[in-house]
């Protein structure tokens, strides 16, 4: 199937995107143990930065701030760990592809154009898309701040997002 495949009901529909989870989860828990997370040399992230001219390759556009640097093939679904693995993303584009299947996240692109043309038409599932992403939106960000401020946090107590340790990188690398 793809997600160019229509189907008869719902249900059938609901049933497949169901599907594709529990197949992701499944070789997700398969691979647990056996991938490991490796750091990325500044001359690997300059090879990265460069094969799309500093553009995000999820969304297309200019990178000037903090970049991560995205797993083509999903390291936790054992997607190696190759500069040629990899093309620079934002963070909200690489936080929201996260490890989908290519059926998945075709799925996520269609849904998703067919809703904001439903938000900016004002029909009624349009309406009541638009307060639950805006409500669900505020919660985001609440949990960010108190993140932030010291009352949230990572789960081992460490800083909500430890910049110095993750995978982001602030503008453009370094020119050699």
């Amino acid at each position: 199937m793809s997600a160019g495949d229509t189907f008869e009901s719902a249900k059938d529909f609901a049933a497949r995107l169901r599907s594709l989870q529990k197949m992701r989860c499944e070789r997700k828990l398969e691979l647990r143990g056996q991938v490991t997370r490796q750091s990325l040399s500044h001359g690997e992230r300059d090879q990265i930065f460069v094969k799309t001219a500093g553009r995000c390759h999820i969304c297309g556009g200019p990178i000037d701030g903090a970049w991560e640097a995205d797993h083509v093939f999903s390291h936790s679904l054992g997607g190696q760990h190759q500069a040629d693995n990899y093309l620079p993303a934002h963070p909200i584009c690489n936080n929201y592809r996260w490890f989908y299947s290519t059926e998945e996240f075709q799925w996520i692109l269609k849904l998703g154009v067919w809703l904001r043309t439903q938000i900016e038409r004002e029909t009624a599932l349009g309406r009541l898309a638009a307060k639950a992403s805006c409500a669900y939106d505020r919660s985001r960000a609440r949990r960010r701040v108190t993140g932030r401020t010291g009352r949230g946090g990572a789960p081992d107590g460490g800083p909500a997002t430890p910049l110095e340790h993750s995978s982001v990188t602030k503008g453009p690398p370094s020119v050699i």
